[in-house]
């Protein structure tokens, strides 16, 4: 377990954090997944996901793979962090303590997919890339034409860091 300060801790999650985190992601504006997604990545992927807790309370996590054609990248699926805890760090936390984990597997890239309005993700991936003084590669990735109702959502972009350390 690592401690941002003496209050926030950062850990992988356990089963039992599979509901808090289908709770926090549904009050963010990350895309709606089933609860069963989060329990089944806290069983299946737990050494791709960390949660940040304040007093045993879920303030964050990151849920992440290693896709199966890419044995040298981690793929971060989603960052959620509570409302209340905006500005404290908590999200740059979990991508370093998500690299800790997995850098020994041979990981040298972090992958994600970011919409083009999300500018607060692209501002982490970017200092993320900065602090590790390593490339940061954004490019179209996922078109609107991809997604069922064209006009409700908005292409993916994505970004690739690396090599990393």
């Amino acid at each position: 377990m690592i401690s941002i300060d003496d209050t926030i801790h950062l850990s992988r999650p356990d089963q039992t954090d599979g509901e808090r985190m289908w709770q926090l992601a549904k009050q963010t504006t990350l895309d709606n997944n089933s609860v069963y997604k989060y329990i089944m990545m806290t069983h299946y992927f737990v050494d791709t996901c960390v949660v940040a807790k304040y007093n045993q309370e879920l303030v964050g996590f990151i849920t992440a793979f290693i896709p199966p054609k890419q044995p040298d990248t981690v793929f971060v699926w989603q960052i959620g962090v509570s409302q209340n805890h905006h500005g404290k760090g908590i999200g740059s936390c979990l991508l370093e303590e998500l690299f800790n984990q997995v850098k020994t597997k041979g990981i040298k890239y972090l992958e994600a997919t970011i919409t083009p309005s999300n500018q607060a993700s692209q501002a982490l991936f970017k200092k993320f890339a900065n602090h590790h003084k390593t490339n940061c590669n954004i490019q179209t990735f996922f078109t609107k034409d991809l997604f069922p109702d064209h006009d409700s959502y908005e292409e993916e972009l994505k970004i690739k860091i690396g090599p990393i350390g």
